[in-house]
This record gives structure tokens, sequence and C-alpha cells, in this order.
């Protein structure tokens, strides 16, 4: 910012200004009092919009400040501090206008915001002409230009007329510059502080963007061309310091500016003899659509252009940001195309090549076929390839695949264009490559619309899914890795062979080979082998052939060999369960024998803690749910020939019973309630539920008389621990469960036990007396428990409950 380097290093006029403006203070004391001193330090914030009341301090504190905000200034510029010296400045302009602002305030009344000159009073009024009479005593142009322009907005306090008479001033005052990069700096200042103050006067900033034409060839002046030669500047360094500015005063012009301004713009440049500087700063700020649709003449306009301190690379680069924007005439998009690829593809130079290539691709990708995304693509490859150029390019080529999978959405397309994937061979550093893998996976996730077997697609995935999963290693965060098995559990999930059942289960048999260290993925797999399974069985309508037999066996045995190589435990007992029930559906029973066993034999190594997202939990609630729906599946599972009556329930049973439970833990009891659930269920001469073409245990054994006792006593042993454990609760601090669970029990009893059993009806008096024994009871349930019994004595079968409701008192707090 040369302007603002020369207001500092020039004598402090600063100073000088709030010395005169304040000189009739008198003798204010120096000494701050510490109320004024937390004002000033909340001053201190030199954020826009951090400016507090100045209401409250004195003339001298003001002064003191305005001296040591300019000595902050000399620091910060001297330090190359350039950003806090700006934001001193700011700082310094709004501490004026709020200091004279604050004048106009008193006790009975508040300055609106749109006042007018009337509504300041004349203390203000006085301070403000001393402010702008110091100012005009500024010798230097430079400084007074700025000084006066950045409190211009307090000209409010004088007259409606005064900004708009100073703007047409202080333009013509910037004529005498003669530095014309300070000059257009400080034009780019009149028009930022113009847009500001007074937005409507466009014909301010349209004059200083006419005065800036006329001054602009003295850039290749000889004055300005020895001066570089002094300093040593060459001119390809020297330019690139006009854009910033240039940029700023054509946005201001071009907002909601009309058709025509910018066309008689656009011809004003045209008369310069198209310089490239001005050329670019003129599709940089003008709207994409006015750029868009002369195209073809900012074509030619650069073709004129002199490339000498401004090559013309970086002009087709801004038109290619304007046609990503806006679309340009149809019958002029090849040539355009043309045009602008003849001067990039000859760039010797990686960089300059590859920051213009990039934007170019998506105008490419938008209005024509893979047949050019593939030609612009191989030309991509051929200048970044030598020298491993592609390696300080990761970012815009990184850019250009995002471009390219937002333009196509058919991924048969995408991968038919012959050389996508070499050009995804380019990223050899693994992070990038990963994340542009991320990327494809996920436009593949959201567009694509309908199951694929395409032999394109499927081999050009699997390696992008590949790539992905080889990535994860040790130090991989678990975020990390749901992320890529999301992704990839996506893709397998859009993969479809239709009927040919085998080809699909051989494409989950290659996937479980490739990622095998993603746990997520190899879930989702058993997942879809166990529904492949049950769409075979829905094909053939229950009815399975040889050949399908074979295949679902098959599934099974996909399954049972997958399960064990997976970490979490409740994920294997779940799967194993599932896939027991998958195999029992198809009629594969020895198969779900196996699964069941596998899942009994899992039990005890269930820990007492299990992570789940994070955090360490008691894991006897998750094993409780799982064992009531093995508890459900075993009802229709069949014994085996070779074994015992009810063998997978015994084997269950001795599994709970050797567990180490928690202490202070009643889960045991209420697993050995489901236990008795379902010998009731078993009992019963036909069951709740079956499997088709399954022949459960009521088919099997008819109502058998063994069958029953031995079910009686596996019963009878399991009261008998529910029983022998509520004796373990007589304790004062267990009182309360041993009632709850006792209730429990007494309703379990009357579900689904026969209460015309003698020691079945007496055993349920009993409970119902212990749970009410020790004053802890919940009383309210056990009302309406009771008149559950007396309403069901009525059924003509259930004449018994009568009795029993007589057996059953309720019992009242004292």
């Amino acid at each position: 910012m040369p302007p603002l380097g020369v207001l500092v290093h020039e004598k402090s006029h600063l100073c000088d200004v709030n010395s005169f403006c304040l000189g009739k203070a008198g003798t204010a004391t120096l000494a701050m009092s510490e109320k004024v001193r937390t004002r000033l330090e909340e001053l201190d914030d030199f954020e826009e919009g951090s400016q507090k009341e100045l209401l409250n301090l004195t003339q001298q504190d003001y002064v003191n400040r305005i001296e040591e905000l300019n000595q902050s200034l000399k620091d910060a510029w001297a330090s190359d501090q350039k950003v806090k010296a700006l934001k001193i400045v700011i700082q310094v302009r709004k501490l004026v206008y709020e200091r004279i602002f604050s004048m106009c305030v008193d006790s009975r009344s508040v300055l609106p915001d749109h006042f007018s000159p009337e509504n300041a009073n004349d203390t203000a009024k006085e301070t403000c002409l001393n402010w702008f009479f110091k100012i005009a005593s500024i010798r230097e142009l430079i400084p007074r230009f700025y000084v006066e322009a950045s409190i211009l907005k307090c000209n409010k306090f004088l007259s409606k007329t005064g900004i708009s008479e100073c703007l047409p001033r202080l333009t013509c005052m910037i004529r005498g510059i003669g530095d014309p990069l300070v000059s257009v700096y400080a034009r780019a200042y009149l028009c930022r502080v113009g847009m500001e103050v007074a937005p409507h006067l466009k014909e301010t900033l349209n004059k200083n963007f006419f005065d800036f034409l006329l001054t602009f060839k003295q850039i290749h002046g000889d004055t300005v061309q020895n001066q570089l030669v002094v300093q040593g500047v060459e001119l390809p360094s020297y330019l690139p310091l006009y854009p910033p500015a240039m940029d700023w005063i054509f946005q201001c012009i071009s907002y909601h500016a009309p058709e025509a301004l910018l066309t008689e713009m656009m011809e004003r440049c045209k008369k310069l003899g198209n310089n490239a500087l001005l050329l670019n700063s003129v599709m940089s700020a003008f709207r994409a659509e006015f750029i868009a649709t002369r195209s073809m003449d900012f074509i030619g306009m650069i073709k004129e252009c002199d490339e000498s301190g401004f090559p013309k690379h970086l002009l087709f680069r801004s038109l290619g940001l304007n046609l990503a924007l806006a679309d340009p005439p149809e019958s002029d998009r090849l040539q355009i195309l043309n045009e602008a690829w003849k001067v990039i593809t000859k760039l010797k130079n990686p960089q300059d090549y590859i920051n213009c290539a990039e934007v170019w691709v998506e105008y490419t990708c938008k209005h024509f076929t893979k047949r050019e995304v593939n030609t612009v693509l191989a030309d991509v490859i051929k200048h970044m390839t030598p020298d491993r150029a592609f390696e300080d390019s990761y970012p815009q080529l990184q850019l250009i695949i995002k471009k390219v999978i937002a333009h196509f959405h058919d991924f048969s397309v995408l991968f038919s264009v012959e050389k996508f994937l070499p050009f995804l061979d380019m990223f050899q550093k693994e992070s990038v490559r990963v994340e542009v893998c991320k990327c494809i996976m996920d436009a593949f996730i959201k567009h694509q619309q309908e199951p694929t077997k395409d032999p394109v697609i499927l081999n050009a995935l699997l390696h992008v899914c590949k790539t992905m999963h080889d990535s994860v290693n040790a130090l991989t965060l678990e975020d990390e890795k749901r992320m890529l098995s999301y992704l990839i559990n996506g893709f397998i999930k859009m993969v479809s062979f239709g009927r040919d059942f085998e080809q699909q289960l051989s494409f989950y048999v290659e996937s479980r080979s490739m990622f095998c260290n993603l746990e997520p993925v190899l879930v989702q797999l058993i997942h879809s082998v166990n529904r492949l399974a049950m769409e075979t069985r829905k094909v053939m309508k229950g009815n399975h052939s040889r050949k399908t037999a074979a295949f679902v066996r098959a599934c099974v045995a996909y399954c049972f060999i997958t399960i064990p190589s997976l970490a979490g435990i409740f994920t294997r007992l779940n799967l194993y369960l599932h896939s027991g029930q998958v195999a029992l559906a198809n009629q594969c029973l020895s198969q779900a024998d196996a699964f069941f066993k596998a899942a009994i034999s899992l039990v005890p190594e269930v820990p007492k803690m299990i992570n789940i997202d994070g955090k360490m939990r008691p894991s006897e609630s998750f094993l409780l749910e799982f064992l009531c729906n093995f508890f459900s599946t075993l009802l229709i599972v069949p014994d085996h020939p070779e074994h015992g009556v009810l063998f997978l329930v015994r084997e269950l049973l001795n599994v709970i019973q050797d567990y180490t439970w928690e202490d202070n833990s009643d889960e045991k009891i209420r697993i050995y309630t489901c236990v008795l659930h379902l010998l009731s269920a078993m009992s019963q001469e036909t069951y709740l539920y079956h499997i088709d073409k399954v022949d459960s245990n009521d088919s099997l054994y008819g109502g058998d008389s063994k069958f029953l006792a031995e079910n009686n006593k596996l019963c009878e042993t399991v009261m008998a621990q529910i029983l022998e454990h509520l004796k373990t609760l007589a304790k004062d601090e267990a009182l309360k469960r041993q009632s709850s669970l006792g209730l429990s029990f007494f309703n379990s009893i009357l579900a689904h036990g026969d209460l015309r059993n003698n020691k079945l009806n007496q055993l349920s008096v009993n409970l119902w007396h212990l749970a009410q024994r020790h004053g802890c009871a919940d009383t309210r349930t056990m009302v309406k428990t009771l008149e559950y019994i007396k309403k069901q004595s009525k059924q003509p079968d259930m004449t018994h409950l009568t009795e029993l409701a007589l057996r059953l008192p309720l019992q009242t707090r004292t």
C-alpha cells in the first residue's frame, strides 16, 4: 500500500490536526481516572465495529489516544505489520466521526442514524469545520487527500450537499499525483469511501474510471520505465501491483451498472490498445453474463494484447472463470475452447499450465462430450508427467477430478473416458490419492440411481475402493475407518447381477478378500450374502432344487467362515443368530445348529464392559437382549437326532449358569424368566409360529409325555434358580429388588403357567405375599394385576382364578 507508506513517513500531520482542533481544551489533567483508563483499553480492539462511545472521555484523554494511535501506526508500518496499520487507520477515522457525533448527544435527545445537518449542534459543526480547515492546510497532496477522504462522512454534519461536492473535487485532486501506481490506489480508496458514504453517486465512480484510463498509458511511458530501471524492478514484477486496486474500482463501477455503461467502458478499453492488465481487471470485475455473451470479442482483444509483463494465459484464465459461471452463445462454444486451448497447451511452465487448464476443464465438461474431456485430460497428463511436475500441483489436479465427476453422473460414461484412470495414477501421494478416491465414491453413492453390473464400473470402483482400504493402518483414526467403510459399503450395496446369483456370490467372495481390514465392510458382506440366500429361497418359493440347495449352503458357509474374523463380540453373536435363522429358513438344519452352537460357545467370552461409541458400558443389558432374541428362535429349532431332548436349550442354560454375573445384578434371573417363557411355549401342542418346510419339536414329538416330562424338569430347575436368588435378596438394601422380582415372577406364572396345578398355584400365592412383605411393593401395579385376575376369572375356562383371587390380599401401608 504505497499511499499509506507516504502518509506515515511524512511529518505527522495527524498530531498537528488534533492539536489544532482540540487547542481550546484548557488545562485538563493528564492523570486519567480508572474509568477513563478502562474506556481507553476497550479501544485497543482494532477489529472493525469495535468502536465504543467517546462521550465519557475528556478532551485531553482524546488527544492522548490519538497520539498513541499515531505512534502505533508508525511502529506497525515500520515492522511490516500492514494489516495492523490498516486497522489503526480505520480506528482513527472512526474516532473522528464518533467524537463529533457524541457532541450532538445530550441527556435530552439522541441523534438519529439518518440525521440532517439541522440536527447537529454548533459545537459539533465548529469541531467538524476545524478538522477540514486544518486538513486544507496540509501542504503535501497525498496526505491531504487521504486524511480528507477518510473523514469524508463528517460532511454530513455541515451540509446536505457536502459529500456530493467533495467527491468530484477529490477525484480531480488525484490528477495531481504523478505516480500511476500511487494514483490508482488513491482512486480505489476514494471509490471505496464513496460506495460507503454515498453509493448513489455513481457519476464520481465513472469519472474515476475514465480519468484512470486517460493516465493508464503512463505505465509504459519513459518516466515510469526509467524509474523501474533505477530501482531494479522488472515489468512482470511491477504490473501485478495494479490489479488489486483496478479490480476494486471496476467492481464498484460494475455493481448494478446498466448494460450500456459496461459496453461503453469496454469500448474505451479497446481504444487503449487492449492493454492486458486492464483487460484482465475488466474480466475480473464485470458480471460473468456480460463477459460470457461477448466471449469472442474478448478473445479477439486478448489476441491483440502485448504479452510483455502480463502473459495471455492469465487472460484466458480470467475468461475461463467467467465461463464457469455463465454460458456463452452455443454457436461460439467450440471455437472458444479451441482458441483457449491453443494458448494453454503451448505453456511450458507446469504451474502456469495447470492453473489455467484447471479452470477450462469445467467449461469443457459443461458443454462437451467425453471425447473432448478425454482430450483435455490427455493433455494434462502430457504436461504434468515429465519431471513428476504433478507432485507440485495436487490441489489443482484434485479440482480437475472434482469438476469432471460433478458433470458426469453416468459412471459408465465416466469410466469409459480412456484417460480418466491414467489421470488418477498421477496422485501418487497416498493421502491425496485416498481423498480423490473418497470424492469419486461419494459422487457414486449420491448419483448412482440403479444397481449396476457394468464391468467397466465394477473394475474401476473396485480399484478405487481397494486404494481406500489399503490406506488403513494401525494409526488410522476410527472416524476415518467409518467413513471409508461407509463409502465401500455404498458401492457393495449398488452391485447387482440380477438373477445371476452365483456371479453375485463370486463378487462378495472377491470383496471379502479385498476389504478384510474393515470390519463394517465384512459385516455388510455377511448381510448381503444372507440376503442373497433369502432371495434364492424367494425365487424357488421355498422348494430348493439340488442346485439351489447347494448354492444356499455355499452362502451359509461364506457367513460361517467370515464371522469369526470379526472383533466385536456382540456383532459376532448377532450375526451367528441371524445367519442361523437364514440357514433354518433354507432347510439347512445342520448348518443352523452349527451357527447356534457357535453363538452359545461365544457367550462365556462376553466381557463385563464393552465399548459403545467410545464409552465403556456394562454388557449385561446387551447380553439379555441377545438371549431373549435367541430364545425366540430356539422355539422353532428342531432337536438334532443324535443329541438329547432340548439339547441347545440345555447347553445355553449351562452357559448362563456358569457365566460370572455382576454383583447386585438381577439380569441372570430375568434371563431365567425368559427361559421359562420359552419352555412354556415348547410345552404347547402347536407352537405359536413356524418356518415353512421345517418341522419343529411340536411336529417331531407331538405332545409326547417323555418330551413334556423333560420340559417340566427344566422348568423346575430354572424356577429353583429364581427362588434361590430371591432368598439372597432378603436384606434391607435389596428388599425393593426382591419385591419387584417377586411380582415379575408372579406375572410370568400367571401368563405362562397352569394355575390349576396346586404346587404352582401355591407358589404364585407365596410370591404375591413376598412382594408385599416388607412394604416395598408397587401397590398400583398390584391393584391392576388383581383386577386383571378377577376379570379373567369370568372366562368359561378360567374359573379356577376366582379362588386364586380370594387368596391374594392387598396389604395397606401403615
